[in-house]
């Protein structure tokens, strides 16, 4: 074989050589995490979540001279402004909406493994759970669900979110909440649901409602004006959607988003209220209310709580659980 020819496989394996991608990332490819230390997360994470310097410095527990210096710090290593002036706040940027819910999510699991619960003591535990629901639920299961704490887990604090169906999910996920209660319809693979009662419909009216009589009639129950709770504002309610194959309507005199202030818009009103029966046997401590079969069928529906899957086997989480179904079948006013 000749020199030249041998020089020239030389030189192409030389090339293939050089050529070769490395297997080795080049340095400073990503984030450098070493210049992030855990109370950076942790001031990053309180930041987007209250989107607010001196409310994320109270979450922490630092000055809020601390909190902008951390907020400086975090713009300049992740290049990106995080939280932006408004009018009447600050708002995330895209950058910190991409990133808020896998941060938050991340501490906690590192919070979790810090924690190492293997069993739960709730006697001794100072851990606060948070729940979602709307006015009903809470004002249904709160109730008995703090005697059973008072009791059995007299450190445990609660908090509670307000229930936005579609935020739901993503609260559960990342633990942000911890249970969700509430009338869900249909939740997701990952979202785990149990029964904890179920619930019928009930009116209210005044005890003195000059209309009403022995009891209420479809021809009397169209002729009131009627409160519908409609907790966001809009669409037709269950009432509505039962006269509908009749052919009927009703009158809508007032609507409003509250369960507990519906109560007192029929103390002093001729007003008609279709509500809960839980909720409408709360309303009896409000002044001398009657509570009748409406007139037309509505059907039931059931109250559950819901959680994500990844804390099934959570110590803590299914205490919780456990709670809250003992103070769903707690003994209750029904007069």
């Amino acid at each position: 074989m000749s020199t030249a020819h041998t020089s020239r496989r030389k030189g192409r394996a030389t090339s293939r050589r050089r050529s070769a991608p490395s297997q080795h990332p080049p340095p400073n490819s990503g984030l450098d995490l070493s210049g992030i230390n855990l109370n950076l997360a942790v001031a990053l994470d309180a930041l987007l979540t209250e989107g607010n310097v001196t409310r994320a410095a109270q979450r922490v527990g630092i000055t809020q001279s601390a909190m902008s210096h951390a907020l400086r710090q975090l713009r300049e290593r992740l290049g990106d402004a995080l939280l932006i002036r408004v009018r009447g706040g600050m708002m995330r940027t895209p950058r910190a909406e991409q990133i808020a819910a896998p941060l938050h999510r991340g501490l906690l699991e590192v919070q979790r493994a810090l924690r190492n619960e293997s069993t739960f003591e709730p006697r001794t535990s100072s851990r606060r759970f948070t729940l979602v629901s709307g006015d009903y639920f809470a004002a249904t299961l709160l109730p008995p669900l703090l005697e059973l704490l008072d009791r059995e887990a007299p450190h445990v604090d609660l908090a509670i979110l307000p229930l936005i169906p579609d935020r739901v999910e993503a609260q559960l996920e990342s633990g942000e909440a911890d249970l969700a209660l509430s009338a869900y319809p249909d939740p997701s693979p990952s979202l785990r649901q149990q029964k904890l009662f179920t619930e019928d419909f009930v009116s209210v009216v005044r005890r003195d409602n000059p209309a009403v009589k022995r009891g209420l009639d479809l021809e009397t129950y169209l002729s009131l004006p009627h409160v519908l709770i409609s907790p966001r504002g809009e669409g037709a309610g269950v009432v509505d959607m039962a006269l509908e194959p009749l052919g009927r309507t009703r009158r809508i005199g007032l609507r409003l988003p509250y369960f507990l202030t519906a109560a007192l818009s029929v103390v002093r009103s001729n007003h008609v209220l279709t509500a809960p029966r839980r909720l409408a046997a709360l309303f009896q401590d409000f002044g001398p209310l009657r509570i009748l079969p409406p007139p037309v069928p509505l059907r039931p529906f059931d109250v559950v709580q819901v959680w994500h899957e990844r804390f099934d086997d959570e110590p803590a989480h299914r205490w919780l659980r456990g709670q809250v179904s003992r103070a769903a079948t707690a003994p209750r006013n029904t007069r």
